[in-house]
C-alpha cells in the first residue's frame, strides 16, 4: 500500500497505542450511510476549528470506456465548474447556449466520420461556429464563482484529481463554515455542469503532449504499464491517450457519472473539528434528497498470465533512465505488507541498498528509486525499480546491479537489524502522517473502498510488525521472477552504422 500514495497514507501510529487506547480511538470515528447509498466517515479532532473534506468516488481511469481514455481525469479537472444555480447568470439562457454548442460538435462530428470524403472545408466552417455559440454561453455564465465560494471562506488545499482507481475532491474550511460545504457538495453531486467543457479538453491534449514528449521520464513510464498489461487498464495512462481525448464530449462525461458517481458509489470523509450529530442532520437535509442509482457491477479485471520477461526501448538524446516493473498482486493481498517492507529496504532515500550501493559505493546512478505499487493498488499492479544513470555507466550495468541485490534479497533472509530499520522508518513516516487531517481524510475512504471497513487501518499496524525475514525472502522469490519482470529504457539510439544488440548497452 506504500505505493504512489506513501506521501498521504496509512496509518501505523497505532504501534504505540494499548487495546484500550484503540478502543478510545474508535469512539472517535462516526460512521453512517444515507438512504441512497452515499457513505460519511467522520472523525473528531477538535484541536483546531478547521475541518478537512474528502468526497472519494470509487472509479478512475481504469474505467474509462474503450476509446474514452481521460474522461476520468477530464471529470476531475471539471470538478469546480459549478452547477445548475452555481456559476450562471441565466441558466436557461445559459442552457440554450451550450446545446447550441453541443449541436456545433454534433455537426463536426457527422463530418469528420466520413472519414477521406470529409471535406476539410466543411469540417473548418463548422468548426468556426463554435466561437459565437461558446460566446453566447460565456456571456451568461459567472465563471469561478463555485471557487470563489470556497476561497472567500477560507477555504484551503482545494484539489480534484484522478487516480486509476477513484475520482478524489478535497479541500479544508474553518469550522464554523462547514454547511458551505454541504450546500457546494450536494449541488455538484445532484447537478454538475460542464460548462468549461471543451476549453479543459485542449487544455488536457496539450497537457499530454508536453508530458509524453519523446525525452520524458513519464513517458518511459507509460511505455512500461503498456507493455506489462496486456488486458489490465493500468496499461491506458491516467490523463489519457490524446486522440481519445480530443474526441471527449460532455455526453460521455455524464454518462460516466450517471454510471460510477452516484451516492451509492462515494464515500466522503470529514476530519476535524466536527460535531457529528450535527453533520449528520446536514447530510441528511443537502444529500439525502439526491435520488440512488444502481451501483455498478464490480469490473472483473484480470490480467493474462506473463509468458516471459519484456523489454521496450525508447531512443532518445535525453538524460538515459531505466525502470523495471515485476507483477504484484492488488494490495488488498496478504503479501502487500511484505513487499512494502522490501519496498523500504531496497529504496529508502536515506538507507536504501539503491541508494547506498549503486549511488554512493559503486557510483553507477545519479539517482534511484523503489515504488511497492505502480499505477496504483486495487488491482494487479507493479513493483518498480529506477535509476538515472550517473556519468560514464549505462542503463544496462544498472540494471545488473539491481538484479545483484535482488539476488541478495532471495538468497538469503535480510538481517534482523535491517528488518527492524525498515520497520522503524515505516512507523516513523506514517506516524507523522497522521497528524494531519487531510492526509487521514484521504486515508479513510481509500481503505473503506479497498478494504469494506476503515477499521482495517488499526489491523494493519500488526500485519507490519509480525513480518520476519523468511516472510522478505519469500516474496522477494516469488515476486522478482522473469516471468513477471518488464524492463523499459530511455537511452541514447546507438551510432551510426551499428545496431544495438541490446537496448541497454547504449549509455
Amino acid at each position: 500500500m506504500i505505493g504512489f500514495r506513501f506521501g498521504t497514507l496509512l496509518f501505523l501510529g497505532a504501534l504505540f497505542l494499548s487495546a484500550q487506547e484503540l478502543r478510545d480511538y474508535e469512539k472517535k470515528v462516526t460512521e453512517f450511510t444515507l438512504a441512497n447509498g452515499l457513505h460519511f466517515i467522520l472523525v473528531e479532532r477538535h484541536q483546531v476549528p478547521v475541518v478537512s473534506f474528502h468526497t472519494y468516488v470509487t472509479a478512475g481511469s481504469a474505467q474509462d470506456p474503450a476509446g474514452k481514455t481521460g474522461l476520468a481525469s477530464l471529470i476531475a479537472r471539471l470538478a469546480f465548474d459549478g452547477t445548475e444555480t452555481i456559476g450562471t447568470r441565466n441558466w436557461p439562457a445559459e442552457k440554450k447556449a451550450l446545446d447550441e454548442v453541443e449541436a456545433v460538435y454534433d455537426r463536426v462530428d457527422e463530418e469528420r466520420a466520413k472519414g477521406p470524403k470529409s471535406s476539410p472545408g466543411a469540417l473548418a466552417l463548422l468548426e468556426g461556429g463554435e466561437n459565437p455559440a461558446s460566446a453566447a454561453a460565456f456571456r451568461e455564465q459567472n465563471i469561478d464563482e463555485y471557487l470563489r465560494a470556497i476561497q472567500e471562506n477560507d477555504g484551503v488545499g482545494i484539489d480534484s484529481h484522478a487516480t486509476p482507481d477513484s475520482i478524489e475532491t478535497s479541500y479544508s474550511l474553518p469550522s464554523n463554515r462547514i454547511e458551505l460545504w454541504f450546500v457546494l457538495e450536494s449541488q455538484r453531486m445532484a447537478r454538475p455542469v460542464f460548462r468549461d467543457f471543451y476549453r479543459e479538453r485542449r487544455k488536457l491534449s496539450n497537457d499530454i503532449a508536453a508530458l509524453m514528449g519523446p525525452q520524458s521520464a513519464l513517458r518511459l513510464r507509460q511505455s512500461l504499464l503498456a507493455t506489462a498489461f496486456e488486458n489490465l487498464p493500468y496499461r491506458n495512462p491516467v490523463l489519457g491517450w490524446r486522440a481519445d481525448v480530443e474526441d471527449l464530449r460532455p455526453a460521455d462525461a455524464k454518462a460516466f457519472l450517471d454510471t460510477y458517481g452516484g451516492p451509492g458509489n462515494t464515500i466522503v470523509s470529514i476530519v476535524g473539528d466536527v460535531d457529528p450529530a450535527g453533520a449528520h442532520r446536514l447530510a441528511e437535509r443537502y444529500f439525502g434528497p439526491i435520488p440512488a442509482k444502481t451501483r455498478p457491477r464490480p469490473m472483473d479485471l484480470q490480467e493474462a498470465p506473463q509468458a516471459g520477461p519484456k523489454t521496450v526501448a525508447i531512443w532518445s538524446d535525453a538524460q538515459p533512465l531505466l525502470t523495471i516493473g515485476y507483477k504484484r498482486p492488488a494490495e488488498t493481498h496478504r503479501d502487500d505488507p511484505a513487499l512494502d517492507i522490501v519496498a523500504t529496504i531496497l529504496g529508502d532515500k536515506h538507507t536504501g541498498w539503491l541508494r547506498k550501493e549503486l549511488v554512493e559505493e559503486r557510483r553507477l546512478a545519479q539517482s534511484v528509486e523503489a515504488i511497492a505499487n505502480f499505477p496504483s493498488g486495487r488491482y494487479v499492479s507493479l513493483f518498480v525499480l529506477s535509476a538515472v544513470p550517473d556519468k560514464d555507466h549505462t542503463v544496462e550495468e544498472n540494471r545488473k546491479a539491481i538484479d545483484e541485490l535482488l539476488a541478495r534479497l532471495q538468497s538469503k533472509p535480510v538481517e534482523a537489524e535491517t528488518l527492524a530499520r525498515a520497520k522503524n522508518i515505516l512507523r516513523g513516516r506514517f506516524v507523522r502522517m497522521f497528524g494531519s487531517n487531510r492526509e487521514l481524510a484521504a486515508l479513510l475512504p481509500l481503505v473503506y473502498a479497498n478494504y469494506g471497513d476503515w477499521r482495517k487501518i488499526l489491523a494493519m499496524a500488526g500485519e507490519y510488525d509480525r513480518l520476519t525475514a523468511e516472510d522478505i525472502q519469500r516474496v522477494a522469490a516469488q515476486y522478482f521472477v522473469p516471468t513477471g519482470r518488464t524492463t523499459a529504457y530511455l537511452t541514447r539510439p546507438p551510432e551510426p552504422g551499428r545496431a544495438a544488440s541490446n537496448p541497454g548497452e547504449q549509455q
